[in-house]
């Protein structure tokens, strides 16, 4: 009511203005007409008055006209403010907005949330279907309800950008703008989101959705112990854990590959400790040592072949005496082992396999075709073979 008031007064106020300033007009107008002469003053008196009506009425239209441009600016000023709450004194404006946690217009039901929006890309593959991030975006809104989803292709334009600036490496994949961090599932949690480029990537992985595509396979390194042509166009790279049971199984097929493309294909062992078992670290950590003496591979087949052996240690003396059976220089790999000299080469490769969402081992790309658990001989055989033949 206080608003209207104050309208209508400002309305009046600018009416008696306009309606001075006429009637100065009129008066020095008026002043400076010539008067006409007197044998014919009747004709030139009406002719006079019609002359000031006339102009009159063209500074009352010009007047009126001005009114209005002025009285649309200011309802123009509103986003919610129209014709009904004009006449009624009701509507959406701001003072009304801000009484209601709910409201209907259009046919549609308008709620207000305390969370700010967030404004979020999802990058995926409209021809894959296993990239398809519905089921994740219906739980993103029954958690997030502010949430605002721009959906983006990987091969277009804006989608080869985000690619490149949040390193994508595959699909679907979630950015988020900063103003997630003000939301209550970023308080409860704050896991799920790695902060990037002044924005917040989703890590998928933590929530168990799996890759629907892989736009890119894992790069052999001068670290990653190696065998075969590295020239070659075919890349094989095994994760691999040495007390997994699942990779011990695995592992004789992955030789047997190594055996039988050697001189086409090239082929790396990654070592992916897995957290969950207590020797990973440390078998992983002997490996590696045994490859700064050359002798990575006969290591990794002595490892497999005694799992059950070592697996269940307390301590390391089994990787020393490993060491001693392979002929290696045992001072300097007690050394090696003893000072996690390697430790930072095995953080980047788990660095590396959280960019790529391996979620378990075994896992094999064979370029950037992927395979996960005990994988055949023959399947391996399928996958190399389509390979070499593009």
């Amino acid at each position: 009511m206080d608003e209207k008031m104050d309208f209508e007064k400002k309305e009046g106020e600018q009416l008696r203005a306009i309606q001075e300033e006429i009637k100065e007009k009129e008066k020095a107008e008026l002043q400076t007409f010539e008067k006409p002469q007197e044998n014919d003053r009747a004709e030139k008196e009406n002719i006079h008055n019609a002359w000031v009506e006339k102009k009159m009425w063209e500074k009352k239209m010009k007047n009126l006209i001005s009114l209005v441009i002025l009285l649309a600016g200011l309802f123009v000023g509103s986003i919610f403010v129209d014709v009904s709450q004009l006449i009624k004194g009701n509507g959406y404006s701001q003072k009304n907005l801000n009484k209601a946690d709910i409201f209907e217009a259009s046919g549609k039901t308008w709620v207000a949330y305390d969370a700010p929006a967030v404004p979020m890309s999802v990058i995926s593959d409209d021809t894959c279907e296993k990239c398809d991030p519905s089921e994740v975006l219906v739980w993103l809104r029954r958690v997030m309800p502010t949430i605002s989803v721009e959906k983006v292709n990987f091969d277009s334009e804006r989608g080869k950008q985000l690619i490149a600036k949040f390193d994508v490496k595959t699909l679907p994949f979630f950015v988020f703008d900063s103003a997630v961090e003000k939301t209550e599932l970023y308080t409860q949690a704050e896991g799920l989101f790695k902060a990037s480029n002044g924005q917040d990537v989703m890590d998928t992985q933590l929530l168990g959705v799996p890759v629907g595509k892989y736009l890119s396979a894992p790069t052999i390194s001068a670290d990653d112990p190696s065998l075969g042509n590295k020239d070659s166009k075919v890349k094989v790279v095994v994760f691999s854990d040495f007390q997994c049971p699942y990779c011990k199984t695995l592992f004789p097929a992955f030789r047997t590959m190594i055996t039988k493309y050697q001189d086409k294909v090239e082929f790396s062992f990654k070592n992916l400790s897995v957290d969950s078992h207590p020797q990973s670290a440390d078998s992983a950590l002997a490996a590696s040592c045994a490859q700064d003496q050359g002798k990575f591979w006969e290591y990794a087949d002595k490892l497999y072949a005694s799992q059950t052996e070592w697996t269940n240690a307390k301590d390391i003396t089994f990787f020393k005496s490993y060491a001693t059976a392979l002929k290696l220089d045992t001072t300097k790999f007690a050394q090696c082992l003893d000072g996690k000299v390697n430790q930072a080469r095995l953080d980047a490769i788990k660095k590396e396999a959280t960019g790529f969402a391996i979620s378990g081992t075994p896992t094999i790309f064979v370029n950037d075709k992927v395979e996960t658990g005990v994988v055949s001989a023959d399947q391996l055989t399928k996958d190399i073979e389509a390979e070499l033949a593009k």
